[in-house]
């Protein structure tokens, strides 16, 4: 790849933490991602703290609301600057065209969440869903792409086969990547980060890998060596 491809997931409600973190993975990793919990934790104001000099912000705020809420939600996270914005594709159509349209011009691009890497086709079914993962992933990201949206964030496991059906330019976040030997967690559809890249994953969402290592900064750079 011509850049580096991983984003480090900082999932932590501390501030102090945080910049730590950030600061331990500088010049290892291509971004970070600031989510939920440090959100609401902290507010627009902590992620500019936290986030201070770092260009490629994922802020991964998931946002699931009415069409007019998101486009609102949209428009102040923009002030961030975030590199990547996540917005739920179970929202429908209507809230991704409300969210593309509020984007505007912006260089932030968004991008749906399809099916968490917490749920397999057993948690799907007990939610009324019954299409296998891999089938409800196609059809959200379908209507994501059809919506305006600029990407998604998918399953590793789903990458090749959303290769197949989406345009060239669309952008795929990959959460559940688990370097050979890492521990899985509360991931259920994960791959290593190679496999990953192999099938035409963009970017590689890491957190515990990295952020519980002795060195995270180290333990960025192996991984990123294991990336063809």
């Amino acid at each position: 790849m011509d850049r580096n491809p991983i984003l480090c997931a900082i999932d932590t409600p501390d501030l102090t933490r945080a910049q730590s973190l950030i600061a331990a993975t500088r010049g290892a990793v291509g971004g970070v991602k600031l989510g939920l919990e440090f959100f609401v934790a902290h507010g627009p104001q902590g992620i500019r703290e936290a986030a201070a000099g770092q260009k490629n912000l994922f802020l991964d705020l998931k946002l699931h609301d009415i069409p007019n809420t998101v486009a609102g939600a949209v428009k102040s996270a923009l002030a961030l600057d975030p590199l990547l914005l996540t917005v739920h594709c179970g929202g429908g159509a209507g809230m991704m065209r409300a969210a593309a349209e509020a984007r505007g011009n912006a260089r932030t691009k968004l991008v749906g969440v399809t099916v968490l890497t917490s749920l397999d086709d057993n948690d799907l079914t007990a939610i009324g869903q019954s299409a296998p993962a891999a089938a409800q992933v196609k059809r959200l990201a379908l209507l994501a792409q059809d919506s305006g949206l600029d990407g998604v964030v998918c399953s590793p496991q789903e990458v090749a086969m959303l290769r197949g059906v989406c345009r060239k330019d669309f952008i795929l976040v990959v959460p559940g990547i688990r370097p050979a030997g890492a521990a899985i967690g509360d991931q259920k559809r994960v791959q290593t980060p190679r496999d990953a890249i192999a099938a035409g994953a963009d970017y590689l969402v890491i957190g515990r890998p990295i952020t519980e290592a002795p060195d995270p900064g180290a333990a960025a750079r192996a991984i990123l060596a294991e990336i063809p």
